[in-house]
């Protein structure tokens, strides 16, 4: 991964000639990577054809008669716009003209097949008037057609180019080398910035030579150069890369870190467990990727409806030289045909939806939203119900102390005792009790600690025997729940929470109560759901008093409990038998058959789970309230996709009977320079219009 990530780097630094694009690879945009190379191959072209289309347009007679000029005549001057006309038809506009035999022999006519035909027709005019066949001033009016494509096409693909750096700027978050630890470091433990910087021995090495189970040292204000969990030390971690949240996140031993993540204030080291195409920037990059392929549901309309102008086109170009003909005009025949076939020419059409799904593709990547099926980002403004899953989507997946409850009314000293009782523990109870403890002045220093199995842990704080362990514990040391702690136990298991009992020599001194920690965030995504008018669902293992606990915090619709993981896809099937349209999110490790049966899934979570195959959106962070940024994404990037196809196709619509001539009686004609400089209005219009999308807020509101 990073071998390639580092190529694309260099290779994105230098400009590359690349080869004309064919009606697939414009249509298609395929390949973030050739729009650069077609955007400098379109501006190079252009440039030059502008220079050579000077002296075209200077020497033209209608030019001089509208401007009041007369320009200098030497031997041969009458030849200067027809040599240098005929060098922009085959120099500027041979990408178009190939792409027009391409598209021709492919069967699939488009835009490219337009202009090809438009330039085609403009040159043969001014061909048969230089051989004195017409009376037509035509020269100046292909050069400038064929400049303003040029200039269009350039623009379109530098605009995609930038659209999509997403992937550009994914391949230079990743350092060139890594602090790798060797001799005693390696397996040494402590706390503190100073456990992870002092004493080290290390080595400089590649970061492609690194191997699951090294440890690196990662010192203040570097990166993260590959997946794995903090070993030592402790430091805020800037992960906006991953999550799009700009606040450091607290990072400290037994914590996960992503490649590419900067260590912001302290200096940590790190045991590597995924390099190459296993990190989590691996997986962004792939589902960027995916993403940028991937085939939406509004461009194959563009592409029909470029299709079906084509035949509009040559159908309106058709009618229009057999009425003018009709009429005794061959000139003006001629002219309304090219101008009809310019007017017509799908540009803004084939630059309406791309560019809408470019730009919020790659602002999607920028605020933690990877969105691998367009699709799946187009469905999820007609959402009816959100299905969360409870553990690890709306909660932490992870114990936390919501009671504490003391015999002798001390909170602060139990929360103490149990925290060094259960200090040298590694059960999730455990910590989730230490750090309860941290947050009361620190867990009592213990000793002679001793796990027992099934029934609790037991150590001697200030030489007095202490244990912490549920209802198993007390029958074993023949203790009874006091009274006083009755009502606050009988709350506790009426919701669901694990009950720790706390013994201080031969009396029950307290009890805990240990619940899934609810995210805060959660309150907000569910609160903005039902603001956007969707129902809020949600499902869960856990026994039915602990999901109705949760659905009373949050606010929930509907809940559905005591559901077997592989159960849940038959969930979202009985939602979706109500007439319901669901978006299920999971954090992907046992709701991929949900997340794939839904019409939209939605993997949450950072880390390797980044690549989740059954989910058509991730949210690299755990912040449910990405849901509701998918939602406005989907619903803005719509709206754009919307007024650019009406703006575009009413422009066509509008214009190709005007270029016809259908108010020729009146005094009102186009020519086909006018044409061309609409349609390119048009195509500005769309592209400035696309770049709005820009403007919309996909942060998360504070908590």
């Amino acid at each position: 991964m990073h071998d390639d990530l580092h190529a694309t780097r260099v290779a994105a630094a230098r400009e590359r000639p690349g080869h004309a694009p064919g009606p697939g690879q414009h249509g298609g945009h395929a390949g973030h990577a050739g729009h650069g190379d077609h955007a400098a191959q379109f501006r190079d072209r252009f440039w030059l054809s502008v220079v050579l289309s000077v002296p075209v347009v200077l020497f033209s007679d209608m030019i001089q008669t509208w401007l009041g000029f007369t320009a200098p005549t030497f031997p041969g001057s009458g030849w200067v716009a027809p040599v240098l006309g005929t060098a922009v038809f085959l120099y500027g506009g041979w990408p178009f003209l190939t792409g027009g035999v391409s598209e021709a022999r492919s069967r699939e006519p488009g835009m490219m097949l337009l202009i090809a035909l438009a330039i085609t027709v403009a040159f043969v005019a001014s061909a048969a008037t230089a051989l004195g066949w017409f009376d037509l001033d035509f020269w100046w009016e292909l050069a400038l057609l064929i400049d303003i494509m040029l200039l269009g096409h350039w623009l379109e693909m530098r605009a995609l180019g930038q659209a999509s750096s997403a992937l550009d700027a994914l391949a230079a978050l990743l350092p060139d080398e890594a602090e790798r630890v060797t001799g005693s470091g390696v397996t040494g433990s402590g706390s503190g910035s100073g456990a992870a910087g002092s004493g080290a021995e290390t080595e400089t090495v590649p970061v492609a030579e690194l191997v699951p189970g090294d440890v690196v040292l990662v010192r203040s204000g570097s990166r993260v150069p590959a997946d794995g969990v903090v070993v030592s030390g402790q430091a805020e971690l800037d992960e906006s890369m991953i999550t799009g949240e700009s606040r450091t996140v607290a990072r400290r031993e037994g914590d996960r870190v992503v490649a590419g993540t900067v260590a912001t204030d302290s200096a940590i080291r790190v045991r590597v467990e995924a390099v190459g195409e296993e990190t989590a920037l691996a997986g962004i990059r792939r589902l960027v990727e995916q993403a940028q392929a991937s085939k939406s549901r509004a461009q194959a309309l563009a592409d029909r409806a470029a299709a079906l102008l084509f035949y509009f086109a040559v159908s309106a170009g058709v009618v229009t030289l057999l009425v003018w003909l009709s009429l005794g005009n061959p000139d003006q025949a001629v002219e309304r045909t090219v101008t009809v076939l310019v007017i017509a020419c799908p540009h803004a059409l084939g630059l309406a939806i791309p560019l809408v799904i470019a730009i919020s593709t790659a602002l999607s990547a920028r605020s933690g939203i990877l969105v691998k099926d367009r699709l799946a980002l187009e469905r999820m403004r007609t959402v009816d119900a959100v299905l969360f899953d409870k553990t690890g989507t709306l909660t932490k997946g992870q114990p936390a102390v919501n009671g504490v409850a003391a015999v002798d009314g001390d909170e602060d000293a139990l929360l103490r005792l149990a925290g060094g009782v259960e200090a040298d523990s590694e059960h999730p109870f455990a910590r989730a009790i230490v750090a309860a403890a941290g947050q009361r002045g620190g867990p009592a220093h213990a000793s002679g600690f001793r796990s027992m199995t099934g029934r609790g842990v037991q150590a001697t704080v200030d030489g007095v025997s202490a244990a912490v362990g549920g209802p198993a514990l007390l029958r074993e040391l023949g203790l009874a729940e006091p009274e006083a702690l009755a009502e606050p136990v009988g709350t506790w298991k009426r919701r669901g929470a694990a009950v720790l009992y706390v013994v201080r020599g031969e009396k029950v001194a307290g009890a805990l109560a240990l619940e899934d920690e609810v995210r805060p965030e959660s309150r907000q995504a569910v609160d903005g759901l039902h603001r956007l008018g969707k129902r809020v669902v949600m499902i869960t293992g856990d026994a039915r008093q602990v999901a109705e606990a949760v659905a009373d915090q949050l606010g929930v619709d509907e809940v559905f409990a005591e559901v077997l993981p592989e159960d849940k896809d038959a969930t979202v099937a009985d939602l979706q038998r109500r007439g319901l349209r669901v978006a299920m999110v999971g954090d992907g490790v046992n709701d991929a058959p949900a997340l794939a049966r839904a019409d939209v899934g939605i993997a949450i979570g950072a880390g390797t789970d980044v690549a989740i195959e059954s989910a058509g959106v991730v949210l690299a962070s755990d912040d449910p309230r990405g849901v509701l940024s998918v939602t406005r994404l989907s619903r803005a990037s719509y709206r754009k996709m919307l007024q650019n196809l009406a703006w575009a196709a009413g422009y066509n619509l509008a214009a190709v009977p005007l270029a016809a001539g259908v108010l020729a009686w009146a005094g009102v004609t186009l020519a086909p320079a006018v044409g061309a400089v609409l349609m390119s209005l048009s195509t500005i219009v769309v592209a400035l219009n696309a770049q709005l999308l820009r403007r919309v807020d996909l942060r998360p509101s504070p908590s």
